[in-house]
């Protein structure tokens, strides 16, 4: 990787310290099967029958002459160049019209990368179980996945991906990044990562990823129930309302959701878990669409089966994306759970994809708005009460915000 890149990176880093029938927030899951682990929503525009009528508003005369320029000026001075097919020059012009909305998330895939997105979405193959975004424009570890590869191999939340396998991620896509990072299982793929400004180099072996999507359980000794969740796939809410069955079993008052590390998932899930703790009705999230559509709000179904006087804390962290920050805003805001921990990733725009000449257009369309009108993207989800783990914790095998969730659903401080 150049070093000027390398330093430019290090130097941001320091200072900020599915496809062809789905709609998704932002970010991609590395993993096994490459799902999209972000908000995913309803059935999004389709290439055809889109609106292909010249503005005539627009003066195009700059683009056809740089396109005659080029076309008959232009002389190969490498001997493994080779001059681009018209088709080639109009992708390429597409992806500069994206580009130039300066939204890392609005992006133009030409046919090979839509084909890999649309199996990073659909398809089977190794992966290494961490999801990743571009945040302050740099490639970003979301969350490393329980049990994965990542994990193990020590890749944390807010790792800053530099470069793959040696090349440079500086102005990579995350779709392009996921067609890098995956590959055959028992392969090894090479991150090369800054954390806290020291670039590290970290090799990964592929896997077939399982992830556990919930793990429930009574600490004897508070009382405390905890619910974790990891992901939030189409059998979540069943998984919790299982688990939630196993707390009001245990007779305990006091519970922790620990959404830390979830990088999000099913749209319908978040809403489903949402509705055992608000009234039927409530607002969950709003999808704003900025004026050109009518904005969804989504709403509570009203389950009602939370036992009376139960108190709540969530566990959100710098990990805790999308999904996860939906339900833990709309849970905030409803004041029906205290939130602990850190700021949230600040996932929550909604992409369409649209198909075009073999390629594909995705497109911003909507954003994440909590009940009480917070904007998900950009910003994330601030929890109530601080409270941060650091290395030491870890290699201590400690869980100071755990401790510091049972110190408050016991003594209410």
């Amino acid at each position: 990787m150049p070093m000027k890149v390398y330093k430019r990176i290090v130097t941001k880093s320091v200072a900020f310290a599915v496809v062809a029938s789905l709609s998704f927030g932002v970010g991609i899951l590395v993993g096994n099967t490459g799902s999209a682990a972000a908000v995913i929503t309803h059935i999004p525009l389709v290439g055809d029958g889109l609106d292909a009528t010249p503005d005539q508003t627009v003066d195009m005369t700059a683009f056809w002459k740089a396109w005659n320029s080029l076309r008959a000026n232009y002389v190969i001075t490498h001997a493994s160049s080779t001059l681009p097919t018209n088709k080639e020059m109009v992708y390429g012009a597409i992806k500069g019209l994206a580009d130039s909305y300066g939204d890392p998330y609005t992006v133009f895939l030409p046919p090979q990368e839509s084909k890999a997105f649309a199996e990073s979405i659909s398809g089977s193959f190794g992966g290494v179980g961490m999801e990743i975004d571009v945040k302050d424009g740099i490639l970003t570890v979301v969350a490393p996945l329980k049990g994965t590869p990542a994990e193990a191999a020590g890749i944390k939340a807010g790792d800053d991906i530099v470069a793959i396998d040696g090349s440079s991620t500086d102005g990579l896509s995350t779709e392009a990044a996921v067609s890098k990072i995956r590959g055959p299982i028992g392969s090894t793929v090479d991150l090369s990562i800054v954390r806290d400004g020291k670039l590290l180099d970290i090799k990964i072996v592929r896997a077939t990823i399982q992830v556990p999507e919930t793990d429930d359980g009574l600490d004897a000794a508070s009382g405390v129930y905890h619910i974790a969740l990891y992901e939030f796939t189409g059998n979540s809410a069943q998984l919790f309302d299982t688990a939630l069955s196993r707390f009001k079993q245990s007779g305990s008052h006091k519970l922790v959701i620990d959404l830390r590390g979830n990088p999000g998932g099913y749209l319908d899930s978040a809403v489903d878990i949402a509705s055992h703790f608000l009234p039927k009705g409530a607002t969950v999230v709003t999808e704003d669409f900025g004026g050109k559509q009518k904005n969804q709000i989504h709403t509570s179904r009203g389950y009602g089966d939370i036992p009376a006087s139960t108190k709540i804390a969530v566990l959100i962290d710098g990990g805790s994306a999308s999904a996860s920050e939906i339900l833990a805003g709309a849970l905030k805001d409803a004041h029906a759970a205290t939130l602990i921990g850190t700021q949230s990733f600040g996932k929550g725009s909604v992409q369409q994809l649209i198909g075009l000449d073999g390629g594909s257009l995705k497109i911003t369309v909507a954003r994440w708005i909590t009940p009480a009108g917070h904007w998900i993207m950009g910003n994330g989800i601030t929890p109530t009460i601080t409270s941060t783990v650091t290395q030491k914790d870890i290699d201590a095998h400690q869980d100071p915000q755990m401790a510091r969730a049972i110190q408050f659903l016991t003594t209410g401080k």
